[in-house]
């Protein structure tokens, strides 16, 4: 009953992120909402990270599974990426280039940042 009901308290959220998307007419999708209100509820402490951590970090654990329809997806239009390849893992290459300059820029400012408070 308490995965049911910490899985209950993501997908409330997660609609209700959507909910915000199709009501205002916002140009950022609806589970990017969800998440960026999960993560306000977690900082103000209207939600706890024990309501949430056991579902949280199960989802985590087979993140990958999730994927496979995208992958599948991808597989299947093949026909519509044909010619553009190198255009494909051009961006894929840089993009992944820079999230790991900024994760790791980010990285080393909470460290330095978390040692100054102690």
């Amino acid at each position: 009953m308490k995965y049911i009901l910490q899985f209950a308290i993501i997908l409330a959220i997660c609609y209700l992120g959507d909910l915000i998307h199709s009501y205002f007419h916002i140009p950022i999708p609806g589970n990017v909402l969800g998440m960026v209100l999960l993560l306000i509820l977690l900082l103000t402490g209207v939600v706890k990270l024990s309501m949430i951590e056991d579902v949280s970090n199960f989802l985590l654990k087979h993140l990958a599974f999730f994927f496979i329809p995208a992958a599948v997806g991808l597989i299947t239009c093949f026909t519509v990426l044909e010619g553009k390849w190198t255009a494909l893992v051009t961006i894929s290459v840089v993009s992944t280039f820079i999230i790991a300059v900024v994760t790791g820029a980010t990285v080393q400012l909470l460290i330095k940042r978390r040692q100054s408070l102690e």
